[in-house]
This record gives structure tokens, sequence and C-alpha cells, in this order.
């Protein structure tokens, strides 16, 4: 589903990312982890199109995206969220769901039924006319998850999902992120410092150090291998 090959980018001196290599299959989840600085983000950063990339490239179902813009590649079936959510804070959690489908060639009605579908979901439709400042910020990583699989994406790029929220919606969180490979057809790209949540979803897991891959495998693997523990513990 997702292709990167050699990605590279620099900011000034600073070489983010050595020429990265991913491979997604359909219906996957990868799991990304790697130390502060390791360049997680700005891979997925270059992925989405809110950087692009020095070189390299990156192709999505066999459509190539280096280069092009953000509302492109969304269009092409990528969606996102951030470590810090952004949700639209001074519109209803409804309205939220309806700005991720405004270019859908959906009725009216099979909008608002896809609305309410992922509203429930994420176990907010009783709050579906609340204005989204008034929710807490796990609450709002909730919203932002349900308002990119509502424009039924192809693949989700997944940036610190749980950082910040309490474990009840933690939980709820991964038990979603478990079903939409299966259930809605769509590969994760899931980069997070919670270990435990990485090892347990991942299909595969990479390992990301100053700005390329450490190492990958299995949840067996990587867990055991000397030189993560390097990274994350110390020689």
């Amino acid at each position: 589903m997702l292709k990167v090959r050699n990605l590279k980018k620099r900011f000034g001196g600073l070489q983010a990312l050595r020429g990265i290599d991913l491979d997604v299959p359909a219906r996957a989840i990868l799991g990304v982890i790697g130390m502060n600085g390791s360049g997680k983000t700005t891979m997925l950063n270059c992925i989405n199109g809110i950087y692009r990339a020095d070189s390299g490239s990156i192709e999505l179902d066999g459509q190539p995206l280096a280069g092009r813009p953000i509302h492109e590649v969304a269009a092409l079936g990528i969606g996102r969220t951030f470590q810090v959510p952004r949700v639209f804070q001074h519109m209803t959690l409804l309205d939220n769901m309806d700005v991720a489908q405004v270019a859908s060639q959906a009725s009216d009605a099979e909008r608002n039924e896809q609305s309410a579908y992922w509203l429930d979901k994420v176990g907010l439709l009783a709050l579906r006319y609340n204005y989204a400042e008034e929710l807490s910020g796990g609450q709002q990583k909730l919203v932002e998850l349900a308002r990119i699989m509502v424009a039924r994406p192809k693949l989700i790029l997944l940036d610190e999902p749980f950082a910040g929220v309490n474990p009840q919606l933690a939980l709820q969180l991964i038990n979603l992120i478990a079903e939409i490979p299966v259930q809605h057809d769509c590969s994760v790209v899931l980069v997070s410092h919670d270990l435990t949540s990485i090892y347990q979803l991942s299909h595969h897991i990479v390992v990301m150090n100053e700005g390329a891959i450490l190492t990958q495998g299995s949840a067996d693997t990587v867990r055991s291998d000397p030189a993560v523990i390097e990274a994350y513990l110390g020689a």
C-alpha cells in the first residue's frame, strides 16, 4: 500500500532523514519507534506532504506522492493525526466530521450516516452538537481519528495517539486502531513512545535513530536487538 524509498530531508546543517526505506502492506499496522529527534514525525510530514523531501520516492497504492501538495495527498487516500490534536475548536463535532467529507460525492444523508457512525465508534455521538473546544485533550484525539476515518482513507498516519491520554481512553484508542485494518480496509503507520501498545498492535516494527532505520522486524526481534537496547538504555 505504501512504498518509501531512499527518503532524505535536511534542515540546514541537520540531516533529519538519511535514506529511509519503508513498506506497508495493505491492511497492516507498521509501528515506528525511536528516541526524540530520530526523525519519526519528519518522515510522516514528508509522506503526507507537509514537508517536501529533498530526494527519494513515496508511493501510495502505486500513485507517486512526492512533491504533491497536502490536499492532493489526502484526496489520494492518506489521513493524518498529530501529537497535539488539530481539531476545529469552534465547530461542533458533527461539523468537524463534515469538513473531512467536503469533497465527497456522497449525499447529505450518507455523509451524516458516516459521521454518526464514527462518532459512535469513538464514544462521542452523544456530544455531536458540542463544540470541540469543550472536550478533553484525549477526547479531541478521538475526534481527530474519527474525522480522518469518515473520509475512508487507504492509509492513516498516527503521530503519538496515546500521548497525554488517560488509560481508559488509551485502551479505547488501542481497540479502535486494532480493528481498522481488518474492518475498514485501511493500513496504519503508528508512531508512538508507548512501546507496550506498539508491540501489541504492530505487524511489523521499524526503529529509527538519528534519521535512519536502526533495525526492523517483529516485536520479539526488536525487543531483543542489542542496538535497540543500547539506543534506548545506553551501552
